[in-house]
């Protein structure tokens, strides 16, 4: 895990996440600034960057769906042959 996952989570968990109210914010997408740790909320990852940009020009956020364990999911199936 990288610098910026760990710490933005760490952040989040510790001190975004409880002040939350995650059933009203649930589905949406925080990115937040491991640095100051200010937090933006939006509909789209590229939303959310991009207001945290206005305020911090030059810096990476940590992203997180709010209420899930990952931004993103892809659906698959995999099949498997039963070998002989």
């Amino acid at each position: 895990m990288s610098e910026l996952s760990e710490k933005g989570n760490q952040i989040y968990q510790t001190t975004i996440l409880p002040q939350l109210p995650v059933d009203k914010l649930k589905g949406k997408i925080i990115a937040i600034d491991i640095k100051s740790g200010d937090y933006f909320i939006e509909n789209s990852v590229l939303k959310a960057v991009m207001l945290g940009r206005k305020k911090y020009p030059q810096q990476k956020f940590y992203c997180k769906r709010i209420g899930y364990r990952a931004v993103y999911s892809y659906p698959c199936h995999v099949s498997f042959k039963e070998s002989q």
